[in-house]
């Protein structure tokens, strides 16, 4: 042979896919791969070429020459055929008449739908997978997995992802893609093998010290059911047997993340990247943490590091989405669709998406935005976005559903309880039960400043000015946080308490320089402090809901949090 196709395989092998490339290109044009005389040669050649293009990320030309390589397939099968047939009549033959080629047609069409993936064209690739119908390994179930995933195929999917895990049960991806699907501990662990080894001893035997396996998967099932603080004590525990493991650290952080717990995500995405600066994985969770905070300067370097890293990854537009909404809130939305665009589960995207188009007060996108976050693995922030874009177009009962949904899903979550509160809140009618809610989520949760805040509106609402100092002030001896001295700062301001109202408002500052809210509020408290008069804030229109069975439904939820 002109070209030795084993010198392809070894330039492949080494990752030299330019030099296999060329001379792929030398052995497909050979004499001895003529497509007449040598077909399953052809073919053989062209899988060669596939490959090379393949890793060079030419996925177009790949899967144009992967389908070639199967045309010589069939050709050469129907030769094989052929020439059997004149055997039976005539025995002789030449040596070559028995040389079909051994390529592999369901390794080659996964190529093609690995082709496809990778160029975001899922369904194209799941026609490709669903023509292999027996002999699926290991990597062939897990994009099987993925694919039926993006199509909502659920149960599909399971059936792949368990596949998997009989196979190796080391598959994290599938272990947490089953927890999402609402597959149970027990379920997913009795896929495990049990086969004894050589030894005589199960593989598993090990978890009879460790079971470790076991517990990253309850972890992932806690997180799957919304129990957080479940997730996390398991999480911690894990990181006591695997210290500094980078994978634990951030989905731990990105669970903190979720549930408002934005010191300690910090703390746990910056350990994570001291370990690794390189990092990219839920970099978008810890932009979004770095913008609550307004560590600005961070948050530049951040995505600096990203876009060096790697500027094709969704939590990279995520990132720069985050950082442009202060400048340019149509930009920041272009970066957060790119972010969708390029992995249309990204659910960071979505929530990005929706916070945006509330701030631009495009509530009805914001729904679908938020919608779609829910669909793909439902949170905390999914739901208080639905609430809040529900509260804007003044839609109540759908808000309150939503509200409610939350509270169902996760009856003990403060911020569950709070988000109903919010919607109770919203007309006067609705404010003793709100304040109920609130002050359950603040039993439930004592440090949740979210719902204290909530509470002390409420007081000054209903007139209980002195109730909403009372309250904030207690908050603050443990908590020096600007959003509370804001809060005191506006409470003071509306009693004529000038003087106070400065200096809380230039607490708030000290603590935060860019906190907008401190901001507004010191420059219509210099107006005040003139003589001038304000606008006079607008009153909301009442929105009464009236639903005695939702009303039972969430007396009943509230005396199971108590």
């Amino acid at each position: 042979m002109d070209v030795p196709k084993d010198q392809i395989s070894t330039l492949l092998d080494l990752g030299l896919h330019n030099s296999a490339q060329m001379l792929s290109c030398f052995l497909v044009s050979s004499p001895a791969a003529n497509a007449e005389t040598n077909p399953h040669l052809k073919a053989e050649s062209l899988v060669l070429l596939g490959d090379a293009l393949f890793r060079e990320r030419e996925h177009r030309r790949a899967i144009h020459t992967y389908k070639q390589a199967l045309q010589y397939c069939k050709i050469a099968k129907q030769n094989s055929t052929t020439t059997r047939s004149s055997l039976t009549s005539n025995r002789s033959s030449s040596p070559n008449s028995f040389n079909i080629s051994a390529i592999n047609e369901n390794e080659v069409k996964f190529k093609i739908a690995s082709c496809h993936y990778a160029l975001s064209e899922n369904r194209q690739a799941l026609a490709e997978m669903e023509q292999i119908n027996k002999g699926r390994n290991l990597q062939m179930n897990i994009l099987m997995g993925k694919l039926y995933r993006y199509s909502r195929n659920n149960r599909s999917a399971i059936t792949c992802y368990k596949e998997c895990l009989r196979q190796c049960p080391y598959i994290i991806e599938a272990i947490t893609a089953l927890a999402e699907l609402g597959v149970s501990v027990k379920d997913i662990i009795s896929l495990f093998p049990q086969t004894p080894n050589r030894s005589g001893r199960a593989p598993f035997d090990c978890f009879d010290s460790s079971r470790w396996l076991q517990r990253y998967v309850e972890a992932q099932c806690c997180i799957a059911s919304n129990d957080y603080k479940g997730g996390l004590e398991l999480f911690t525990d894990l990181l006591q047997r695997f210290p500094n493991n980078i994978h634990l650290l951030l989905e731990t952080a990105k669970v903190e993340a979720i549930i408002g717990k934005s010191d300690e995500a910090i703390m746990n995405f910056e350990k994570a990247r001291s370990i690794d600066p390189y990092l990219v994985t839920y970099m978008d969770e810890y932009a979004m943490l770095l913008k609550i905070k307004s560590d600005f300067s961070k948050l530049n370097k951040l995505v600096h590091d990203l876009l060096v890293t790697d500027p094709t990854r969704p939590e990279v537009f995520v990132a720069l989405s985050v950082l442009w909404e202060r400048k340019d809130e149509r930009g920041a939305l272009s970066y957060a669709d790119k972010s969708i665009r390029i992995d249309e589960r990204h659910i960071p995207g979505y929530i990005m998406k929706g916070n945006l188009l509330l701030t631009m007060k495009r509530p009805e996108a914001a729904v679908v935005a938020f919608r779609v976050a829910q669909e793909l693995r439902p949170d905390i922030r999914s739901y208080q976005g639905l609430v809040h874009s529900y509260l804007s177009l003044s839609k109540i009962k759908e808000a309150l559903y939503a509200a409610r949904e939350a509270m169902k899903a996760m009856p003990q979550s403060a911020k569950a309880l709070k988000l109903v509160g919010d919607v109770h809140a919203s007309n006067s009618s609705g404010r003793e039960k709100a304040k109920k809610f609130y002050e359950s989520a603040l039993r439930l949760e004592p440090g949740y400043l979210g719902a204290a805040l909530a509470l002390a509106e409420l007081h000054v609402m209903e007139g209980r000015n002195g109730d909403a100092v009372t309250l904030l002030e207690r908050y603050l001896k443990d908590w020096a946080d600007d959003s509370l001295h804001v809060k005191l700062a506006q409470v003071f301001a509306a009693t004529n308490m000038l003087q106070d109202a400065l200096s809380h408002y230039q607490a708030a500052l000290r603590i935060n320089p860019q906190n907008e809210a401190a901001k507004k509020g010191l420059e219509r408290l210099e107006k005040q402090m003139k003589g001038v008069d304000p606008d006079a804030p607008e009153e909301d229109e009442e929105n009464e809901v009236e639903d005695a069975d939702g009303d039972q439904e969430e007396t009943d939820l509230l005396l199971s949090t108590a």
